[in-house]
């Protein structure tokens, strides 16, 4: 009798079992109308070329979101998302020949570079033909300090602001592989009593104070500054940041002691992301003032 009992349980759990197919393929179930994405992370963030970029890493870069999302939202955001990573591989990834096959530029260009310390970036633009475009990223290999300026000779800190690199500023006869000096400290600076000196974008991987890239990418870097000059650019700016200054950056620095000095920086950020120039800059009662660019 309890064998019995056994064998007709078994049947009803089949018919169940079969039952529920039978209802979730009539009824399939709706995707979810909202989904709530809460995240951490800096938008700015850029993943190495190395990782591999899985659902969750997307997850990870999405900007902030304070409200909720239908699902069609979040999958055109994580989609534009995943078309900046890929872009900004490509920077960092294809060769200086193959950017400046994709630009159709050459070395001896006009160029202009921004230094990003948090992401620890150099990116090298190039003038085309009406604005710079964005030829090449290299990885710095070291720089020392944390985020912030440099103020003192001895600091050990990098320095931050707006530079220029003019011909005598070269030397190829670094002990560091090939350098060229920032210029530090400059106008601003001086008016605000700091002091250091030969600060320096190199070879060699080695940083006390300066910007220290591999020998390979040093020499591509101090050709295209150097092969610029010599074609009649009258200097190169180099702008340092301590990161990329958008909003979302900005905020999550309102508390930092140099908060009003990177408000500043981020006046010349802004005009070069609106207009792909680089701007006049002036020193105007101890702070930089932001003028249209005539390069």
């Amino acid at each position: 009798m309890a064998r019995a009992w056994l064998i007709l349980a078994d049947i009803l759990v089949t018919l169940l079992l079969f039952l529920s197919f039978i209802l979730f393929y009539l009824y399939p179930p709706a995707l979810p109308k909202k989904k709530e994405v809460n995240t951490m992370v800096q938008s700015s963030l850029i993943i190495p070329s190395e990782q591999n970029i899985t659902f969750e890493t997307i997850i990870q870069i999405l900007p902030e979101q304070n409200d909720t999302m239908t699902y069609e939202e979040f999958m055109s955001m994580a989609d534009a998302r995943m078309y900046e990573i890929i872009t900004v591989n490509q920077f960092l990834d294809d060769t200086l020949e193959e950017r400046l096959t994709d630009l159709s530029a050459n070395i001896g260009d006009a160029v202009f570079i921004r230094i990003f310390k948090k992401e620890s970036i150099l990116e090298v633009w190039i003038r085309t033909e009406t604005e710079y475009e964005h030829l090449k990223d290299y990885t710095i290999c070291a720089y020392s300090g944390e985020l912030g300026p440099k103020l003192k000779e001895g600091d050990r800190q990098s320095p931050e602001g707006f530079y220029k690199v003019k011909k005598h500023q070269l030397n190829p006869n670094s002990k560091f592989h090939l350098s060229f000096n920032l210029g530090y400290p400059n106008k601003y600076d001086k008016a605000h009593n700091r002091t250091g000196s030969f600060l320096m974008v190199h070879g060699n991987c080695v940083s006390i104070g300066c910007y220290a890239m591999t020998n390979a990418k040093i020499e591509e870097i101090y050709d295209l500054v150097e092969s610029a000059l010599e074609k009649g650019q009258k200097y190169v700016q180099v702008h340092v940041y301590p990161f990329r200054m958008t909003e979302e950056n900005m905020a999550l620095y309102s508390e930092n002691e140099w908060y009003d000095f990177w408000m500043n920086l981020k006046e010349g950020y802004d005009y070069f992301e609106a207009e792909h120039l680089p701007p006049l800059v002036k020193v105007e009662n101890k702070s930089y003032t932001i003028h249209e660019g005539n390069e």
